[in-house]
């Protein structure tokens, strides 16, 4: 099984070319998704945050504030890491999962969509990496069209994010998602082409 991982900076457009991506029919591990997963009720990783942050980061009906926690975990770099500590390892265990599922199916290939697969270095891991790519006038329109995040905002967003050329140099494909919908289908079209014939790295 050949796993690909997709990524690009915010309002790239990457959302949209794995939703292209999963409707011709590979399944899509979805790192954000899996964040949210990860602390739902009845997880350990919201137990596990609960006891480090207090019963404060809780909502009335159990569930995470997220806010709160934000309020609590970015006040300090401590508190940044306490979070990363017991989110980051959840996360892999359930995308490591979520991996074999998909092996045990015998699906050809596996679409990990990450926004920060190049930033924390997880490309390595890809057999192939995907990177959508846009400028960052563009982002900033989408940002603004679909978020109603402001200029200012989706400038400290894209800051936060390692810069575009670095993100193109890992990639083994680089979607231009300058243009409309009608510019990307033909290079996803492509793309799954080219998916079939990769073969995947010798493990």
């Amino acid at each position: 099984m050949k796993k690909i991982g997709l990524t690009g900076g915010i309002g790239s457009g990457k959302s949209t070319v794995a939703k292209q991506l999963a409707a011709a029919g590979f399944p899509v591990v979805d790192a954000d998704q899996l964040a949210r997963e990860i602390v739902e009720q009845g997880q350990p990783a919201l137990a596990r945050l609960v006891e480090a942050f207090g019963d404060e980061i809780l909502a009335a009906d159990g569930s995470l504030n997220r806010a709160a926690l934000a309020e609590r975990a970015f006040s300090s770099q401590e508190g940044t890491d306490t979070l990363n500590s017991i989110t980051h390892p959840a996360i892999r265990a359930l995308t490591d999962q979520r991996f074999a599922e998909a092996e045990e199916a015998g699906v050809e290939a596996v679409i990990y969509d990450m926004p920060l697969l190049v930033d924390l270095g997880l490309d390595k891991g890809m057999d192939f990496v995907v990177v959508v790519s846009a400028s960052e006038d563009v982002r900033i329109q989408r940002l603004a069209a679909s978020r109603g995040v402001d200029e200012a905002d989706a400038r400290r967003r894209m800051a936060a994010q390692i810069d575009e050329a670095t993100r193109n140099a890992a990639a083994d494909v680089v979607i231009d998602n300058n243009g409309g919908l009608d510019e990307l289908g033909p290079q996803v079209d492509l793309l799954i082409e080219k998916i079939s014939s990769w073969e995947p790295r010798p493990s």
